[in-house]
Order: C-alpha cells, then sequence, then structure tokens
C-alpha cells in the first residue's frame, strides 16, 4: 500500500475503477479530468493531514484497490475507513480488510474506527 498521488492517475487507475465498477458508474459519472482534481484534493488532504488515500497494489505495481481514511462525522468515531479491490481481485477484499484493521490498531491513535466489516456471505469487496 502507497500513499495515494496524483500519478496514480495512469492507466493503472483507470483499469482499477473500470474493473471495479464495471457495467456501473463510479460511483457516478466522472470525466478523466474530474477524476484527476479528486486525486489532487485526496493528495492535498493527506499533505494537509485531513485525511489519508492509499493505493493499494500488487508485486507487480498494479493497483488493485484503494483504502480512503478520513475523520468521521459520527460523534464517538474517531475515523471512517473504506476499502475497495477490483472485481477481478475480489478475493483479496477480505484479506485488505483485516490487513488494513490490523495496521489501523497498531499505527494510528484511533480508539473507535467505522470500518465495515466483512460478513462471510457478503462480496469481499
Amino acid at each position: 500500500m502507497r500513499r495515494s498521488t496524483s500519478p496514480d492517475s495512469e492507466p493503472s487507475l483507470r483499469r482499477h475503477h473500470q474493473a471495479r465498477f464495471a457495467g456501473r458508474t463510479w460511483p457516478f459519472p466522472r470525466s478523466v479530468d474530474e477524476n484527476l482534481h479528486d486525486l489532487h484534493k485526496h493528495r492535498d488532504d493527506f499533505v494537509n493531514r485531513r485525511g489519508f488515500t492509499y493505493t493499494v497494489r500488487d508485486d507487480d505495481g498494479e493497483i488493485i484497490g484503494c483504502v480512503y481514511i478520513y475523520p468521521s462525522d459520527r460523534p464517538g468515531i474517531d475515523a471512517a475507513v473504506h476499502s475497495s479491490v477490483r472485481a477481478d481481485r475480489s478475493h483479496l477484499g477480505r484479506p485488505l480488510w483485516g490487513a488494513v484493521s490490523d495496521w489501523l490498531r497498531v499505527s494510528w491513535p484511533f480508539v473507535d474506527v467505522d470500518y465495515a466489516r466483512r460478513p462471510a456471505d457478503r462480496d469481499p469487496s
């Protein structure tokens, strides 16, 4: 996993979004320029410590998922965390959730985190 940066707008990121949301808009119709703007916002949030966005890569450097850590709007919850993997790597959704959960518990100063569990009967991505 590495910090998401504007160069992540490379074709690998577009393939990630296309594979993850095949047949659907992600999460709403968005041009490449709008996506790049969003990436710049995430980069600025990271630099200013307002939020933390990471890309998840396989051993070959291909983007296979992402992790978002932002302050929660819910009282008593320190952070809202979301992660996803590409549809063609959906078998890695549960292991990513476990690894991120461990990382949050060990390396971050949060007491309470909103990070959805991965039930066995649900697609782990």
